[in-house]
């Protein structure tokens, strides 16, 4: 699918995830986490599994200087990048009124300023050759209210929608991601061991298909991707339902 992807948030779960298999199809990559000892051990593995070249960015993209040093990397025309993964994220807890606003302004910059700012530095370069995959890992609570972090992905499912319909006539797509609860680490940073997250084990996807599927629908070019038949169904019968039965069922889970 490309030469080379930068993944922000590639240390674990579904950011690991796309640097495996996009490795696996002959990509070489940038990994973009915070955590040099895990990136580290994620490259090494890569490089001597598939022989793709792995460069390692440390980064907080809540700080200024190191977002503005991925930003400049996915801008590069000397080293360009044919796909960029913006799966870097966090959750918290969905009692909006109970949380610090500095959490939640915090939250807001990584879901949404972030992203647009590294599509931004990428869409330059691949309108100019004529080709491009951008990638914005969403979520299904995109479409179900879900405190702070529903309306983070649904902005991000809405500007995806509307910029894979402006670019990809140029032959740059962009495609919303909007998996449902996956077997990641996320929900341990939140605090919550295996079991404790309230939600039925019917409900629970794993990271390799969410991924395999969702790479089906970026090479099809499609706007947004819901992996797994089940999901699809939930939010198809979501659109129709109360606001305020809408709101219930985001309450679900933890």
């Amino acid at each position: 699918m490309a030469k080379t992807a930068l993944i922000t948030g590639a240390s674990s779960g579904l950011g690991a995830e796309y640097a495996r298999q996009l490795a696996a199809k002959g990509a070489d990559l940038v990994l973009v986490a915070r955590d040099r000892q895990a990136l580290e051990r994620l490259a090494t593995g890569l490089r001597s599994t598939y022989g793709v070249e792995v460069e390692v960015v440390v980064a907080d993209l809540l700080r200024p200087r190191h977002r503005e040093k991925v930003e400049a990397r996915v801008a590069d025309e000397a080293q360009p990048i044919e796909i960029l993964v913006n799966n870097a994220g966090f959750g918290l807890p969905l009692a909006f009124e109970a949380n610090d606003i500095e959490d939640e302004v915090r939250h807001l910059h990584l879901h949404v300023e972030v992203p647009m700012r590294l599509t931004h530095a990428a869409l330059g370069g691949m309108l100019a050759r004529g080709h491009g995959r951008i990638v914005n890992v969403a979520s299904v609570a995109a479409f179900i209210p879900r405190s702070t972090y529903g309306a983070c992905k649904g902005w991000l499912v809405s500007f995806s929608r509307w910029a894979n319909g402006r670019y990809a006539p140029r032959g740059v797509t962009v495609t919303a991601v909007c998996p449902g609860y996956t077997h990641t680490n996320f929900h341990e940073r939140l605090g919550l061991a295996p079991g404790e997250e309230g939600v039925s084990d019917l409900m629970w996807l794993d990271a390799r298909d969410v991924v395999a599927e969702s790479l089906r629908d970026v090479a099809r070019g499609r706007a947004v991707s819901i992996p797994s038949r089940r999901y699809k169904i939930l939010v198809g019968l979501a659109r129709f339902a109360p606001p305020s039965l809408a709101a219930r069922i985001g309450e679900r889970g933890r």
